[in-house]
């Protein structure tokens, strides 16, 4: 009889991931994001098992939508009261709050459930170079494609 094997999560062993995300597509950045986080690019990969990378995303405000998205993507939010619903654009809200439009990017990729709020952790997004996890050497990784050039 063989026993199944079930590799560690252990935090320790998450290696913390920089991507520059000046000018790369949403969505194309976003599932990159989310196949690091999840661990899928490991070869001890487990679907039920956290054992993916942290991710630090720079330059959330350089982003690229594609097509009429700025104009026409519209991001909902509820206050909690009545008529309290909100909409902002995607063109609005990255210009007041950039690092949301990419975490609510990866998160919708990302499961639901214990697992996924275990994962909304590992991921740190800010608007410019600057980020305070230099402690952790992070390790800067480049894609090969996502990047927009001329528009």
């Amino acid at each position: 009889m063989f026993k199944t094997y079930m590799p560690p999560t252990n935090a320790e062993a998450a290696r913390w991931v920089v991507i520059d995300a000046a000018g790369m597509t949403l969505g194309r950045l976003a599932t990159q994001i989310a196949t690091l986080i999840r661990g899928k690019h490991k070869p001890d990969y487990t679907p039920n098992v956290s054992n993916g990378d942290f991710v630090i995303v720079l330059n959330a405000a350089q982003i690229v939508l594609t097509g009429n998205k700025m104009q026409g993507k519209m991001y909902t939010r509820y206050t909690g009261y009545s008529g309290g619903l909100r909409l902002e654009s995607a063109e609005v809200a990255l210009q007041k709050h950039p690092e949301r439009v990419i975490e609510h990017a990866v998160f919708g990729m990302l499961p639901k459930g214990r697992l996924g709020r275990t994962l909304h952790t590992h991921l740190k997004v800010y608007k410019d170079e600057i980020h305070p996890h230099a402690a952790q050497q992070p390790v800067k990784v480049e894609f090969p494609f996502g990047k927009r050039e001329g528009k």
